[in-house]
């Protein structure tokens, strides 16, 4: 089976992603044939800001440390790390060489503008090519920005479809049936359950940063009952990015 075959909408990839070789060795060892990266555990192990294009040589470094764990693995590359199709096509050559088995390409800007839709779409193409699953994530949910369906169209060429945010089962199933291609979302702690995406039609389901936030959650939990203090919430998403260093 490849990683493609994974996808089945109705029947969605479980994906957990890491953010250093003991976190995936660990999700490795607990059976999940396929594991993806997750660029905000990336960042904040290396001490950069998230989706500002500052982890190339890191990502890369992860991939190649977890590449002989025994399965799939799927690199988060944020935007592909440069505006120059050329550079995002060697970036994904050399991982292809490194038998990744995927890649997640976003469109999302750090200004909190989204990419040019022509321009995203040569990434994708120069994505492709390589052998990898190209997994196209639109960030209009994320920005609050941007026309979600017209991006789905627009990134028909990729291997997947990934729109981070979607809560609205009814509108994820729409999103869903609007494209051939397999939708991947985010799970959510206070969104739909596994079973209700697999109803609305998903065929792959991300945990993104949750791992890692949760992660860093248990650290902070162990250490208030040490202190006998009551655990605080699970970390969010804007309050790790606003520990890290800021995009220059």
């Amino acid at each position: 089976m490849n990683f493609h075959d994974l996808h089945r909408p109705g029947d969605p990839l479980l994906l957990p992603n890491a953010w250093d070789y003991g976190s995936a060795a660990l999700l490795a060892r607990e059976g999940f044939p396929a594991i993806g990266t997750t660029s905000l555990g990336v960042a904040a192990a290396y001490g950069r800001p998230d989706a500002a294009g500052a982890t190339r040589a890191e990502t890369i470094e992860l991939a190649e440390s977890i590449k002989d764990l025994g399965v799939m693995v799927t690199v988060d590359i944020e935007g592909g790390f440069s505006d120059d199709p050329a550079e995002v096509s060697d970036l994904v050559a050399g991982l292809a060489a490194l038998g990744v088995a995927g890649v997640n390409l976003e469109d999302g800007r750090p200004d909190g503008t989204l990419r040019p839709i022509g321009l995203h779409q040569r990434i994708i193409e120069a994505a492709k090519g390589h052998g990898v699953f190209v997994n196209a994530r639109t960030d209009t949910y994320w920005l609050k920005t941007g026309d979600t369906r017209e991006r789905v169209a627009a990134y028909g060429h990729a291997d997947g479809i990934f729109v981070p945010g979607m809560s609205d089962p009814r509108e994820i199933a729409e999103v869903a049936a609007s494209t051939p291609l397999p939708l991947n979302v985010l799970y959510q702690p206070d969104g739909p359950t596994l079973a209700e995406l697999a109803e609305a039609g998903v065929a792959r389901v991300s945990t993104g940063s949750l791992l890692y936030r949760a992660a860093l959650h248990g650290a902070v939990a162990a250490l208030s009952a040490a202190r006998g203090r009551q655990a605080p919430a699970l970390p969010t998403y804007a309050e790790i990015t606003a520990l890290l260093p800021q995009p220059r």
